[in-house]
């Protein structure tokens, strides 16, 4: 029996006519229409911002997957390997080219349209260069605060989008998620993961604008710029290479320290201070944001579509199937993750599929490799119990085709605890990741690109003296990241099964009275 006699049959049986979601819009399209204008405005006023992130990234994709066909095709044939090395070549031009010129596009938010950088014109002012004449440190600050406001805001629209969707085009009155959203919107602690991961997503994409300074101006390309300032024993306005006043910005303890919320010698404002080589920190944190978030989001993805694929398919099939798969995941569980990264590093260090992401592509696949087998294994118990569950039987006799069973009536009730799990496990990946960057020699993101460990590492000399703001600033940052992931597995695994939160209370009071 086919799917669609399969549906016709469903439809007869139970009364229920599936309209197409474009015909439900098409019948009323005035919410939808509201909220699409809504979302294009938002959309356009950052339109250069997004577009600059989509195209790298589709480049950083396209590089990598062309690498590995190299690779393989490599095994084969050498003489293939030079024509997908030729395709990769003209591929990565082009995107390259579509990224510089999305770069170029001016976004309402911007580093042009808020310019924070300046120099006084005398000792006591007035400031030439930045936004409105404002002190650098205030024209910053506001752009800061539009940029968040903005990106929570576009976060609301997101999720007003679906409570448009629920309450005008959705067919069914209720479905679980509407209970589970509404526990989920009174559970304070999943509400402080949430926000955190907002804001992080945020830094990510924004990260070059919310910077005083830019990556590439202040870390990676420093003797390449230039910058004015006042010179106050020449009594005039000077100019010196970033790199230079990098050199002589540095925080290496008492008597050569550029603190937080402070101005260095050469008019520049540091939010977090500058690091032992004079580079912004707030800036290489930023820069260092969006690094990790595309390497633990390019990990936990893969590793997640792995397990949930797998844990469908060993709850349906079960048997030897299920037994397969079993003895793969312990195999690769008895791997030590640690050791078989810095193994990995180690071959990929002098080739160029180790410097794609900076070195975070390689490392993003071993993360996944070892990650989806502990997915597996949380979310089997849940495949093999919806398994065996009526709606499946009836699936089954309908003659509903495998992959649509799995598809529609197994995912949607997994989906919650691969939520679950993959939040709290990206925390252990992204310390992971800060871990290889710490270590150094060679592990981790490849410098000068900025790494998290990486500030920890540089400041881990003077933490007992005034520059005592890098490693732990740096070190805030890793912390609040993995605290809010925890919280917001927290939130949706008690959004899912409320049980389990009034079970832990009940543990807690018979505890407490023992």
């Amino acid at each position: 029996m086919s799917d669609t006699t399969a549906t016709t049959t469903r439809e007869e049986l139970t009364g229920f006519e599936r309209v197409p979601l474009r015909t439900r819009i098409v019948e009323s399209p005035r919410p939808f229409l509201q909220w699409l204008a809504g979302l294009f405005a938002l959309v356009a006023v950052e339109f250069g911002t997004y577009a600059t992130l989509a195209f790298a990234m589709v480049e950083r994709a396209f590089v990598g997957v062309t690498a590995l066909v190299e690779l393989l095709v490599g095994a084969v044939s050498g003489s293939a390997t030079s024509t997908v090395l030729d395709i990769q070549a003209a591929g990565s031009t082009f995107l390259t080219g579509l990224t510089e010129w999305a770069g170029s596009l001016p976004t309402l938010f911007g580093r042009e349209t808020i310019p924070n950088q300046g120099y006084m014109l005398g000792p006591n002012g007035p400031w030439k260069g930045t936004f409105l004449g404002l002190e650098p440190a205030l024209a910053w600050a506001l752009r800061l605060t539009l940029i968040v406001v903005y990106a929570l805001f576009v976060s609301y629209w997101l999720f007003r989008g679906w409570k448009i969707y629920r309450d005008h085009y959705r067919q069914a009155d209720w479905t679980p998620t509407d209970d589970m959203v509404g526990r989920l919107r009174g559970h304070r602690w999943g509400q402080f993961g949430i926000l955190v991961l907002l804001l992080y997503l945020s830094m990510a994409i924004f990260g070059p604008a919310l910077g005083p300074t830019t990556v590439e101006q202040n870390i990676q390309s420093s003797y390449s710029h230039e910058i004015k300032y006042y010179d106050t024993e020449a009594e005039s306005v000077e100019t010196v290479f970033v790199g230079e006043a990098n050199f002589n910005s540095k925080s290496k303890g008492s008597g050569e320290n550029v603190g937080p919320m402070t101005y260095d010698n050469y008019d520049r404002f540091h939010p977090f201070g500058t690091l032992s080589n004079g580079r912004d920190l707030f800036t290489f944190l930023m820069g260092g944001a969006r690094i990790t978030m595309i390497v633990a989001g390019m990990a936990i993805g893969i590793a997640t579509l792995i397990a949930a694929i797998l844990s469908m398919v060993s709850a349906y099939y079960a048997g030897s199937i299920d037994l397969g798969i079993l003895t793969t995941a312990d195999g690769i569980v008895s791997v030590p993750r640690l050791i078989l990264l810095i193994m990995v590093s180690a071959v990929f260090a002098n080739h160029w599929l180790g410097n794609i992401l900076d070195g975070g592509f390689i490392l993003a696949l071993v993360f996944a490799f070892t990650t989806w087998p502990l997915l597996w294994r949380a979310v089997r118990g849940p495949a093999l119990q919806v398994a065996q569950e009526e709606w499946v039987d009836a699936a089954r006799s309908f003659g509903q085709r495998p992959r649509t069973i799995m598809r529609k009536h197994m995912l949607p009730y997994i989906v919650g605890y691969l939520l679950v799990y993959a939040s709290m496990t990206t925390g252990g990946i992204i310390i992971s990741l800060s871990a290889l960057s710490f270590l150094g020699n060679g592990l981790g993101i490849s410098a000068p690109t900025p790494a998290w460990g990486r500030a920890v590492s540089l400041g881990q000399s003077y933490v007992a003296t005034s520059s005592w703001h890098i490693s732990l600033l740096s070190g805030l940052v890793i912390v609040v990241l993995v605290t809010g992931l925890n919280a917001l597995g927290d939130g949706i695994r008690d959004a899912i099964d409320p049980e389990t939160e009034s079970a832990e209370a009940e543990e807690a009071a018979a505890g407490g009275g023992a």
